[in-house]
């Protein structure tokens, strides 16, 4: 395990994360302390993750009370792992939203099927947000 920032410099880390896999976010609730950890898309651009996220849900509810997250992508075979942590930020401009999150849903279904439904309804839906993550810590591992 790697357990310093220039792990993000690493070959192999930039081309783990410039894949379309999925990721789980951690976030918590203040008031309970309750961990939550959800599926989600993401991007990373070399410095900062980006996921879209609707801010009526818990996920993104719990980022903006408590900025404070955690991001882990990890597949198996082989075992690889990439865990960013730090304060996020909630992007909510929709000049900064709706291009971030078409960027973002088009690394999944392609560049195609995004200029349809649902994701043309998601990228220009008023609740939609960006979490934007610059890590202050990052652990990465593969075996």
């Amino acid at each position: 395990m790697h357990r310093t920032d220039a792990v993000l410099t690493q070959d192999w880390v930039k081309e783990f994360l410039a894949r379309p896999l999925l990721a789980r976010l951690g976030t918590a609730d203040p008031k309970r302390n309750q961990p939550h950890v959800t599926p989600v898309w993401f991007e990373w651009d070399g410095g900062c993750l980006y996921i879209s996220a609707f801010i009526s849900t818990r996920k993104a509810r719990e980022v903006v009370a408590n900025p404070r997250i955690s991001v882990l992508i990890d597949v198996d075979k082989p075992t690889q792992a990439v865990l960013l942590e730090g304060e996020a930020e909630v992007l909510t401009d929709p000049a900064e939203v709706a291009p971030r999150a078409l960027s973002i849903y088009s690394r999944y279904v392609g560049q195609e099927d995004v200029k349809g439904d649902p994701y043309q309804a998601w990228v220009h839906d008023p609740e939609n947000r960006i979490i934007r993550l610059r890590p202050n810590r990052a652990f990465a591992w593969r075996w």
